[in-house]
């Protein structure tokens, strides 16, 4: 068909990581695949670790040319086994994106989507062109823009999915934290809207007034001296008996189980050797803190610590519920679901070491976009 442009990142077996461009064939599609031309993708926190891995970035150098196009830095010394399962291997990036699909297989479902804007999840969407399987496709109206269209995927369905989890495991409220976050907002408009009770916890009073400019009844400031007490407040309040914990380090796990049990066993009085029987459960999804995991163990002996990824909940629900949920992401993309973007770059200004100090702090209110047309 054509050549793409699209980014790869390499981890040599020599320690050194090198991120680039390269200018790749366009496959024919198969009879269940589309073509999507990309317009632009969003560079999502999980996005980071497949672009550079261990890679020391404070080292990091651009050579952007016409005959070369990648950044290269050094693995941190020692650390090549971490990653020894992908070592020599040119990998794709790019979780999601949004763009136009220019061809199509011979399936009905794939040639339904021809001509259409579509968020795509495909694992290779930082680039000009990519290949998808047509169920990997959410195809939107006709008046979302691709800038709505292309955080379809990894936010929206997260958000969702941690409702699921709720849902399925038998707590009937939630605690989160980063709460002012993207995915955060997302999630506070689907509890509002569902009738969900939700503890939000920051880190800063701006943050505090983004959430409740969004009508968040419980939040919870970690830097406040009335942290421990407002964090057992909210969860009185709520009941809430269930965590999704986005930094995954340092003692926020713990300081959330702490408080549930405490509201659990406010009443007992005698010998309570293991704790309140109801199970408490906080899921750790994010790395914001790359700290070790720290925990007191303060809260009995009916509680759980575990990761949470979305592809693996979502293969655990049946296919009409995730296609109810795809619904429900495209008709209210441009509400409950919305993003808001801070710069659009171009494949070299993605690769500035400057501008991925930037992205790769992972502020929140924060978030950038790829377009492969700059």
């Amino acid at each position: 068909m054509t050549t793409s442009k699209q980014m790869f990142s390499t981890v040599s077996s020599e320690g050194q990581l090198t991120v680039e461009v390269k200018e790749v064939e366009v496959p024919a599609p198969k009879d269940h695949e589309v073509i999507v031309k990309i317009e632009v993708a969003p560079i999502n926190p999980s996005d980071m670790w497949p672009m550079f891995s261990l890679g020391d970035l404070s080292k990091a150098e651009l050579t952007y040319n016409d005959e070369t196009k990648k950044l290269s830095a050094p693995i941190f010394p020692g650390m090549t086994g971490a990653v020894r399962t992908r070592l020599d291997q040119a990998c794709p990036v790019g979780n999601e994106a949004a763009g136009i699909v220019v061809a199509a297989g011979s399936s009905d479902a794939a040639q339904a989507l021809m001509g259409k804007r579509v968020a795509v999840l495909s694992g290779a969407t930082f680039a000009e062109y990519t290949c998808a399987p047509a169920q990997m496709c959410l195809p939107h109206a006709e008046n979302t823009t691709a800038q709505q269209a292309c955080s379809s995927f990894v936010n929206p369905l997260t958000a969702l999915s941690m409702i699921e989890t709720m849902r399925k495991e038998g707590h009937t409220a939630l605690v989160h934290t980063a709460a002012a976050s993207n995915l955060g907002q997302m999630l506070n408009r689907i509890c509002i809207s569902d009738g969900v009770e939700l503890v939000n916890i920051v880190r800063k009073q701006e943050q505090e007034e983004i959430l409740r400019d969004l009508g968040a009844k419980h939040i919870v400031n970690s830097s406040s001296e009335t942290y421990a007490a407002d964090l057992y407040k909210a969860i009185q309040a709520t009941g809430a008996t269930l965590a999704f914990d986005a930094t995954g380090g340092g003692e926020l796990a713990s300081d959330i189980l702490t408080a549930m049990e405490a509201v659990l066993t406010k009443d007992v009085t005698g010998l309570n050797t293991y704790g309140a029987p109801q199970h408490k459960q906080v899921y750790l999804y994010g790395g914001l803190d790359i700290s070790p995991t720290s925990l007191k163990r303060a809260y009995g002996m009916s509680w759980g610590i575990g990761g949470w990824l979305l592809m693996r909940t979502l293969s655990t629900l049946e296919p009409a519920r995730v296609g109810e949920m795809h619904k429900r992401v495209a008709t209210e993309i441009g509400t409950t679901f919305a993003s808001a973007y801070t710069a659009e770059l171009s494949f070299e200004e993605a690769l500035t070491p400057a501008n991925i100090h930037k992205y790769n702090a992972k502020k929140t209110g924060e978030k950038y976009l790829i377009n492969p047309s700059l």
